[in-house]
């Protein structure tokens, strides 16, 4: 199957550098919104352009402008001096919002992630397996408790839950309208919908890794309380290798 990237950060040059570059790339681009360090790799990204390279991109639709007139508001110069319509490879632009796509053998389902501005999140089932993609997840301001039902419909029972976690609580209530969350809310999120796996991401630019294992074995302590069997902390570089055998809970 062609791969499926989940949003178009920095990362997506590095991961580019171990591709093909000879247009035989084909891949599925599946963005949550369309903030800088969701979609500011895609210049750098050397086997789009090459000819016969296809990209399809997926992202929410902003009010008054489709995808392709948003990406090429920040693709072009004097910000950057090629434009994607530049590039000698194809880049299919598309708007998602509360829909279901299918990809090879992968169904992909796209809903509403309460956050800043209009933001996806994505379940991706394949094989029998499932992923769900929260990025950036706006924790409620008045009970913490409670989980967006478009939420909960992404992350039933999935196998890899890959969730916001950027605040310590202390930093939430100084941030509490940035529109992101705990990593305690991850693990609530996690076990509400019946996740198998927890992988914490979008760690806040300010924390070492120190802060990340801390926030880490406080979020595994949590998940034991509440019935989550497995909570990793995303790094560059993970590997998450996913099997359809049962896990058993705590």
């Amino acid at each position: 199957m062609d791969p499926i990237v989940l949003d178009l950060g920095t990362g997506l040059r590095f991961w580019g550098e171990t591709l093909p570059a000879d247009g035989s790339f084909r891949g599925l681009a599946l963005v949550t919104h369309l903030h800088w360090d969701h979609v500011q790799g895609l210049p750098f990204f050397v086997p789009i352009n090459q000819t016969g390279a296809r990209l399809e991109v997926y992202a929410p639709e902003q009010e008054g402008a489709t995808v392709a007139d948003t990406f090429d508001d920040f693709m072009r110069p004097p910000y950057f001096p090629v434009r994607a319509t530049d590039l000698f490879g194809d880049i299919g632009f598309h708007g998602a919002q509360n829909a279901d796509l299918t990809w090879g053998p992968a169904v992909v389902r796209v809903r509403d992630v309460p956050h800043v501005g209009p933001t996806n999140g994505y379940r991706i089932e394949v094989g029998g397996l499932s992923i769900a993609y929260i990025s950036d997840h706006q924790q409620p301001l008045d009970d913490d408790a409670a989980v967006a039902d478009s939420v909960l419909e992404l992350c039933d029972g999935v196998d890899l839950l890959i969730h916001d976690a950027q605040y310590e609580p202390a930093e939430f209530r100084q941030k509490s309208t940035w529109g992101h969350c705990t990593a305690g809310y991850a693990v609530r999120v996690a076990a509400e919908s019946g996740a198998r796996r927890l992988a914490l991401f979008h760690h806040d630019p300010a924390h070492c890794d120190s802060d990340v294992d801390r926030l880490l074995l406080a979020a595994r302590a949590m998940a034991a309380e509440l019935g989550v069997p497995e909570v990793i902390a995303a790094a560059e570089g993970t590997t998450v290798s996913l099997s359809s055998a049962p896990v058993a809970r705590a």
